[in-house]
């Protein structure tokens, strides 16, 4: 048996791969393109740039590539086993098509600039001593507080990684303990350590928007020294960032595999002289089949392809060799994917007052999912400072929206939101906590409207609407009332064209149903909610004639795989999350809230008052474990319900709210009022004292939400915390693996990896209908 062994960082050399660029011409310029350099002039002419981390790692990547073809051309068959020393990994990867030619180097090359950006890291080789010697001398010198074994390279080459300075320092350590010598590398950073750890977690949010597939030939893992786990390929390819490369045990293991030819494809003879030194000094690793099974690493390998010349045009890898019938990228619907420039049917919503901040929309983005800016409760200033930040890091098309919320206590909010919607032409928004259309929603809904050339009315601006009753959706599903549209026609906001286009589509394209979820609830039941909306939505399109359908999401208790699989598999053309993503690092609140989020329960959450909605008694869904917020906004409620002023509530009562609830006098509350609310608002209070009282009490709502998004020490008992039972079902999910940390958890991570367990879950519930 043959095993084709692929070299890393170390093994370029100016001049390689030069007889092969011409040779392999249109993968050659597909590099160029995906690199925006010429692969062919770094190669050859750049000896300093290909010295750097940036551009080693692609210059090796593609000539390892090249080499491989050609290997192929030349009839040589397929292996029986690949491996790769660290960044040669990804040409094993190819070679057992996990990815294509293309998709690989993207990945390569974003792995080159997060490894190329770290910087204050040293390695270096010890020669000598084995990897227990090298472990001990760590320990015993307490260098293992801040070193890490990188390569495990044979039985007598170890490189240790860590910081520069005391990398350096401890060649007197080794020396001292017979090393045979210790040569400190000429690399950027301490590669395969926990110093990594940051650019791995930043590489995950990247890699993750990839769907590989399983390898078709056994690839030898370096984190493991085993064959790569079919349901762990992109966490293993991950996990190699920070992890040590144990190449001298990846040897042993294809040696007692019976693999009698080791093929170095790639530059250099690094790789060859390692397999020697192995071969001669070390005795073959001998894995039984049983102890493999219990490792989960033998499930019955996919069928062989025959060889095939490599398709230079091939789009990025999208399709999967696994035994299931049902992907990711299956789910939902394909128009809604399509129509917003998705890979996945997946939606993040637009999180009150920054939390769904502009990198956890960006990271979305980035993933090929669609993500909301949280512009509830901002100023127009805030907004648009969070809408600049997005279109300047998301520079190459990737999509997101903004949230547009009804809020009936800030007069103005919604007209002056959609002037900066219009403003920066963003095309799609969230539109939340409408009980009735407004001026504003037709407005942004109207603008832009055209005729194409087929009669088909086109909108330039998308709603998704999120309703959780039937009334509220068929006003979405209508086309804008006349009297609306003639309103704003008659103002000259909208214009004669868009007014006679209104008539012709629904306001929104999309209705999100919303169930019982974190925020604002009208606790409905997806099961209801989602079949009842489906049988109004068929009736109203009839009514009107509409060419395209209004699509249907789910949102509300989406936080496990169970949870999105059922809502797909009862018609939900998108799904939306909200409570999981905000205990993740991207969140925008306080790590004060998150670690509270991280631990609870499903029984962990309750009821009460909505504070932009306080008079009319609307409800949210917040934390209840470690706070006081739920019990002293409802006890506000029931007092505003029984009194008509402040002076009516007994003293004892007043004394509590002022020096427990408050920490302050009701006067003073009512100077902080006076100064944030409009002149109008006050005028009413100072006229009607049931307003007041409401006004003072919705400013403890207002007290609660900043100290829960600052983190507030002083006021923790009252913080305000929007979230359903979603997030409990998630913390359940993934208690014991590495998500449990909020730390670890991305907002891209955790949503592909909701999806592509549902996908998973609703493959094997379909291959087991009628055999149980």
């Amino acid at each position: 048996m043959v095993a084709y062994l692929f070299p890393g960082q170390g093994s370029q050399q100016l001049g390689m791969g030069a007889d092969l660029f011409d040779e392999f011409k249109k993968l050659t310029d597909i590099a160029d393109e995906v690199l925006g350099y010429s692969i062919r002039s770094l190669c050859l002419d750049e000896p300093e740039r290909l010295g750097n981390t940036e551009f080693t790692q692609p210059a090796l990547y593609v000539v390892n590539a090249l080499s491989y073809y050609q290997l192929l051309e030349e009839g040589k068959p397929r292996p029986d086993y690949v491996a790769g020393h660290s960044l040669g990994e990804y040409n094993a990867l190819l070679a057992a098509d996990v990815f294509d030619f293309m998709t690989g180097l993207r990945l390569v090359k974003k792995r080159g600039e997060l490894m190329g950006q770290v910087s204050g890291g040293g390695m270096a080789a010890v020669l000598g001593l084995g990897e227990q010697e090298v472990m001990e001398i760590l320990r015993d010198s307490g260098l293992d507080r801040t070193i890490d074994v990188a390569n495990l390279n044979s039985l007598t080459q170890t490189v240790i990684s860590g910081p520069r300075d005391e990398v350096e320092q401890a060649k007197d350590v080794f020396m001292a303990a017979n090393a045979q010598s210790y040569t400190v590398l000429k690399v950027s950073g301490a590669f395969h350590s926990r110093q990594m750890a940051d650019s791995q977690r930043e590489f995950a949010s990247y890699a993750h928007q990839f769907e590989l597939r399983t390898p078709t030939i056994p690839v030898i893992a370096n984190v493991t020294a085993r064959p790569y786990r079919r349901d762990r390929v992109v966490d293993t390819l991950i996990s190699q960032i920070s992890s040590p490369v144990r190449w001298c045990e990846s040897v042993r293991y294809l040696m007692g595999k019976d693999v009698d030819e080791m093929v170095q494809v790639g530059p250099g003879r690094v790789i060859t002289g390692l397999v020697r030194s192995i071969q001669r000094k070390a005795e073959p690793l001998v894995v039984t089949a049983e102890e493999e099974r219990e490792a989960a690493l033998l499930n019955e390998p996919p069928q062989r392809t025959a060889p095939t010349e490599p398709a230079p045009t091939a789009p990025a890898a999208t399709a999967s060799t696994t035994p299931r019938s049902i992907l990711a990228t299956d789910l939902g619907s394909a128009g809604f994917r399509k129509d917003y420039g998705l890979r996945y049917a997946c939606v993040t919503g637009g999180m009150y007052r920054g939390i769904a901040s502009p990198e956890l929309v960006a990271a979305v983005g980035r993933a090929g999912m669609l993500g909301f800016l949280g512009t509830a409760g901002q100023t127009p200033e805030q907004a648009e400072a969070g809408i600049r930040q997005l279109k300047q890091t998301l520079t190459g098309g990737e999509p997101f929206g903004v949230n547009l919320v009804h809020d009936p206590s800030r007069t103005g909010s919604e007209d002056a939101l959609v002037d900066l919607l219009l403003r920066h032409d963003i095309r799609v928004a969230e539109v939340s906590a409408f009980i009735s259309l407004t001026p504003a929603v037709v407005r942004y809904r109207l603008t832009g409207l055209r005729r194409e050339p087929d009669g088909r009315v086109v909108p330039r601006h998308r709603v998704i609407a999120k309703v959780s009753r039937p009334e509220v959706a068929r006003a979405f599903l209508n086309p804008a009332p006349a009297r609306l549209v003639s309103q704003l026609l008659e103002q000259g906001r909208i214009t004669a064209e868009e007014a006679e286009l209104a008539a012709e589509l629904p306001v929104a394209d999309d209705l999100c149903l919303e169930a019982d979820s974190g925020g604002h609830t009208d606790q409905g039941v997806a099961f209801a909610l989602l079949p009842a909306i489906r049988r109004l939505r068929d009736t109203v399109t009839a009514e009107h004639g509409y060419r395209q359908r209004v699509r249907l999401g789910a949102a509300g208790g989406i936080g496990t795989p169970e949870a999105a699989a059922a809502c797909f598999l009862m018609g939900a053309d998108f799904v939306t999350t909200g409570s999981i993503n905000q205990c993740t690092a991207e969140a925008g609140t306080s790590e004060q809230v998150k670690d509270l989020l991280q631990d609870i329960d499903i029984q962990d959450t309750g009821y009460a008052p909505a504070g932009d909605m306080f008079e009319y008694g609307a409800r949210v869904q917040v934390l209840r474990k470690g706070v006081l917020f739920p019990a002293r906004a409802n006890k506000l409620y029931e007092l505003y319900k029984r009194h008509d002023s402040l002076d009516e509530i007994d003293d004892t009562t007043a004394g509590q709210l002022q020096t427990r609830y408050f920490g302050r006098s009701f006067d003073e509350v009512y100077q902080e009022v006076r100064a944030h609310h409009p002149a109008a608002e006050i005028e009413k209070a100072e006229q009607d004292p049931k307003h007041k009282m409401a006004l003072v009490f919705r400013w403890y709502f207002g007290y609660s939400t900043q100290a829960a998004l600052s983190g507030s020490d002083e006021g923790r008992v009252d913080y305000q915390v929007h979230v359903g039972p979603a997030l409990g079902a998630f913390n359940q999910w993934v208690k014991g693996t590495e998500l449990q940390d909020w730390r670890r958890r991305r907002v891209a991570e955790i949503n592909l990896r909701l999806l592509q367990e549902a996908a998973d879950l609703m493959a094997r519930r379909l291959l087991a209908v009628g055999t149980d």
